[in-house]
């Protein structure tokens, strides 16, 4: 499947949503992982990125305007014995709880479904890059916005192409409600240095509703972070 390019992937839409992008360097060295958060409303759009001990969580840039912190404050990124765990949700925490009790992302992931946030009933994505370089993305979202049943989808990469990467993202576009992302995840270019990797994603977000990103340079053969950095619009 030819790769799209980075850029035109991200931009192809005002309403993306939120969205994790996971590729292997041009050189084969390293992983990298992308994932941004977008904003409609003022309480979505009041949030920031900010480094942990171990990844990254979400924190309201004005808390005197959080309305409802239970589907955006959450940590969108954890590490775990050489794995990098990135989410749209709390699900982090439920994968990185479940891999500690000697658990997969699938069995984790079974436990857990789609937001509650009718009627969008937001689709949680999820991904997963392995010391060794390899990595899976997942989604659960509704069969057709029908909540009464889930459908959960992983997708495994063994032995990544250099320089491409795998896209997904929680809505197709902007609507009322919002059309959940469909088919699998689309394949990338991934170009150039780790910046340059966080500046073509951040440029080519509508600047009207984009947020926060993250991205960060994984070393293939030990799983660590060697280079990471944040976007904030309100910083």
């Amino acid at each position: 499947m030819k790769a799209t390019e980075l850029g035109a992937a991200v931009g192809r839409t005002s309403y993306p949503g939120r969205g994790i992008i996971l590729g292997r360097s041009e050189d084969n060295k390293s992983v990298y992982i992308g994932y941004f958060i977008m904003g409609r409303s003022e309480n979505s759009r009041n949030r920031v990125f900010e480094e942990t001990s171990d990844g990254i969580r979400t924190a309201a840039w004005d808390p005197s305007k959080v309305s409802d912190p239970s589907l955006i404050i959450y940590h969108p990124v954890r590490r775990y014995n050489g794995c990098t765990i990135v989410t749209n949700g709390d699900q982090t925490d439920t994968i990185r709880d479940y891999m500690a009790e000697g658990f997969t992302i699938r069995e984790a992931l079974l436990s857990r479904e789609f937001e509650p946030d009718s009627p969008n009933y937001t689709p949680r994505i999820s991904g997963m890059v392995m010391p060794t370089g390899n990595y899976k993305l997942s989604i659960l979202k509704t069969y057709n916005g029908d909540p009464s049943c889930c459908c959960r989808y992983l997708f495994e990469y063994d032995k990544p192409i250099a320089g491409q990467g795998h896209y997904i993202h929680t809505y197709m576009g902007d609507g009322d409600p919002l059309p959940s992302f469909e088919g699998e995840p689309e394949t990338v270019t991934v170009s150039g240095g780790i910046e340059e990797f966080g500046e073509t994603i951040w440029d080519n977000l509508n600047e009207e509703n984009r947020v926060a990103l993250y991205v960060a340079k994984i070393r293939i053969d030990n799983g660590k972070v060697v280079f990471s950095k944040i976007f904030n619009k309100f910083e």
